[in-house]
């Protein structure tokens, strides 16, 4: 413990000082040993004891983690490190593998400047590799490589020692060529990584020992002698002779940057306000003494402490009794009960934290993941979090005990605090409670923490699919008549074009940014200069185009129009499903004079109308959830993978051979994929491995929609009947 008390000092000293810290994740695809290795870091730097490293899992502190063997949550650590004479600190992120918490993931991004990329040296890269170096090359997050599990090279695929090094230079070049797809301009300016530059590492992290270039140079290990050991099965004397956390540490803190570095090139690209204000010129300097710029990147629960919100302090510092704002919450005040950071599981309390650092704050009841937390009135917000998936399986939830209903609603708002990835809809008419999430065991999570450490008993349903609703067509001049028949509104509506709507995932157009810089992407992007300015509102990856010109009383009725267009996206006429890629044009609008005949109760509902019932004259469609599926067997189990998807309305699109095994790449509807895993595995003898990941949605068949259609409006206890415009449309 005396220990762990020097190291919290330290790391208090070193806070102070951009230039000697370093903020890391570690992320890879599951089972590549992100946690293992996590454990050997921190075994190095006096943190957890030598002997209980890569079995304590210190990492995965949650019994849940345990349990399954995988890490569920991001968790942060700050611990220090001696190079070249001089202590660091490194401030680290453990991640998430598995497709269903990816949204960690893209969170911890956020907080963190470098990235150690791990692969499996047998596996080599899988899909998830693919996507988290996705994730940190769009938040201009460097990677570095550590090819791990190299002993099972020699012990258990037998190579030689030249096959080695071939099999290992193969897993760069894989790596490489996906960081120069990605982002060729930060590949071309040094990102590219190359053992002999010392940006690869090879080892064990359940053995402890790892080697880099630089590193033999400096300890005296070959190649040659890393082959023979590892046949020899003597990993003791690999791990004294090149200890993993040294060899890994020392290639941190050498080539991942400092915050002062790291900031001048990511605020541009997180954050779109004005570079000369004072909180701009503060971030890309890291300043400490400038205006608070807090990003938040997780909230916690401490049954002691309560809501705990995490994230990058970019500018000004933290300390107890500190008031601040979070933008977009109405400018109350929040005040500061304790500032401090996280070692795994343990918050440590400490007097102040300044820019450069990931901070856990609590007291910021406001704040939500994604929240810009300033001392200023005002501050221009950070870029949201966009995660890649989005939630394709739901469960309906229900209090056993009537009593625990009102607990059970503040719970679910609790637990979408935690983990933004969730849906959580909530319907007080009919007391279903719907989570919808990444997969089935994102969803088996998240219920089982509700029972276990929020004391709720709960039922839940079958997981269900999630749809969504759009248009297939044109309809144009679609009338929406308030119930006093005094106010008219007309709209045209149409399916809003591919180009745009990924130009509203990826973030590049928001309501967030200045209206002449919206307006020049989405020209580039093809829309008329018209529609281009007019842009009003825009909700998920659907857009309100205000065309009409000096409409009297216009201005102060928008609010409504956008209220009534939001209730309408929530749930579309044919299945009550949310909407998407949806473009709406205000054409004309009749108003009352008198500010009493065109209330909330006269605008509202003439706009839901309108919207609802253009859609079904405009060919409303269901879209279902996609998911890729990627599944690697023997090549004489090649037809039981292929049928596996082609059974489930799914085509596969590619096959790889590598030696003797086939990978079969595919998609299929994820309403077909319930009880795939166990349905794989019998089909192939258990000798399958597979992956799926999200791929979007697409239209369901023709000849398939009414029976969707009516099955879902049975389930929601709606009229069974298919609705027509007449239903919403008065006449």
């Amino acid at each position: 413990m005396a220990r762990g008390k020097k190291t919290v000092e330290r790391v208090v000293e070193l806070m102070r000082d951009p230039k000697h810290i370093r903020n890391i994740g570690i992320v890879a695809h599951i089972d590549h040993g992100k946690t293992t290795l996590s454990d050997n870091l921190l075994a190095g730097a006096g943190i957890i004891s030598e002997e209980l490293a890569g079995k304590q899992l210190f990492m995965d502190s949650d019994e849940e983690e345990q349990a399954r063997g995988i890490t569920i949550d991001a968790s942060n650590v700050s611990m220090v490190h001696e190079f070249e004479g001089q202590d660091y600190l490194i401030n680290m992120i453990d991640t998430p593998g598995h497709v269903d918490f990816g949204g960690d993931v893209t969170r911890a991004m956020r907080a963190v400047d470098g990235a150690v990329v791990l692969v499996d040296a047998v596996e080599g890269t899988m899909p998830q590799t693919e996507t988290v170096l996705r994730q940190a090359l769009k938040e201009q997050v460097r990677p570095v490589l550590f090819i791990n599990k190299v002993d099972r090279l020699v012990n258990e695929i037998k190579v030689d020692e030249t096959e080695m090094q071939i099999r290992l230079g193969k897993v760069i070049d894989k790596v490489n060529k996906l960081i120069k797809g990605m982002n060729e301009d930060l590949y071309n300016n040094g990102w590219k990584l190359d053992a002999s530059q010392g940006t690869v590492a090879f080892g064990s992290a359940l053995y402890n020992w790892a080697v880099s270039v630089p590193y033999m140079k400096k300890g005296g290990v070959s190649f040659k002698e890393v082959f023979e050991k590892c046949r020899a099965g003597d990993m003791k004397y690999l791990a004294k002779k090149s200890p993993l956390y040294e060899v890994v540490l020392d290639m941190v803190v050498h080539h991942l940057p400092d915050p002062l570095v790291a900031q001048k090139r990511r605020i541009p690209v997180i954050w779109h306000g004005d570079k000369e204000s004072r909180e701009g010129k503060a971030m890309a300097t890291c300043d400490a003494t400038g205006p608070v710029g807090l990003m938040v990147t997780d909230i916690s629960f401490d049954p002691h402490a309560g809501e705990v919100a995490t994230g990058r302090l970019f500018s000004g510092s933290l300390k107890r009794g500190d008031t601040l704002y979070v933008m977009g919450s109405a400018k109350k005040e929040n005040r500061l009960q304790q500032v401090s950071i996280f070692m795994g599981p343990k918050r440590v309390e400490v007097e102040e934290i300044v820019a450069g650092n990931i901070a856990a704050v609590t007291g910021m009841r406001d704040a939500m993941v994604g929240s810009t937390v300033t001392n200023l009135q005002e501050m221009f917000p950070f870029e949201s979090l966009k995660h890649y998936s989005e939630p394709v399986m739901t469960v309906a939830v229900e209090a056993k005990n009537m009593k625990d209903l009102p607990k059970l609603v503040e719970v679910l708002r609790q637990v979408a605090k935690e983990d933004p990835t969730l849906g959580i809809a909530i319907n007080e008419e009919t007391g279903e409670h719907l989570i919808s999430g990444m997969g089935e065991l994102h969803l088996e999570i998240v219920t089982g923490r509700i029972k276990r450490d929020k004391g709720v008993e709960i039922i839940t349903s079958e997981p269900i699919v999630v749809y969504r609703e759009t248009v297939t067509a044109k309809v144009e001049n679609v009338e929406g008549k308030s119930p006093n028949r005094h106010n008219r509104f007309y709209f045209d509506l149409e399916p809003l074009p591919d180009e745009i709507v990924n130009l509203i995932k990826s973030g590049e157009v928001s309501m967030n940014q200045p209206a002449l810089e919206r307006r020049d992407v989405l020209l580039k992007a093809g829309m008329n200069k018209d529609e281009a300015k007019s842009v009003k509102h825009i909700k998920g990856t659907n857009m309100l185009i205000d065309m009409t010109k000096g409409i009297q009383y216009l201005n102060e009725t928008m609010e409504l129009i956008i209220e009534g267009i939001n209730e309408a996206l929530a749930g579309g006429p044919l299945a009550d499903e949310p909407v998407q890629n949806l473009k709406m044009r205000l054409t004309d609008v009749k108003l009352h004079e008198d500010a009493i005949h065109r209330g909330p109760a006269q605008v509202i509902p003439a706009v839901r109308g309108a919207i609802k019932g253009g859609m079904l004259i405009a060919g409303d469609s269901l879209l279902e959830p996609v998911q890729k599926i990627q599944i690697t067997v023997p090549l004489d189990q090649m037809g039981a993978a292929t049928s596996q998807i082609q059974g489930r309305r799914g085509q596969v699109f590619d096959m790889q051979s590598e030696g003797d095994t086939i990978t079969v790449v595919g998609k299929a509807p994820v309403a077909e994929l319930f009880g795939f895993s166990g349905d794989i595995r019998s089909a192939t003898e258990g000798r399958a491995m597979w992956n799926t990941e999200f791929s979007g949605f697409e239209l369901v068949p023709n000849n398939m929609v009414k029976d969707v259609v009516i099955a879902i409006r049975k389930r929601k206890g709606l009229k069974e009947q298919m609705p027509t415009p007449a239903d919403y449309l008065s006449s």
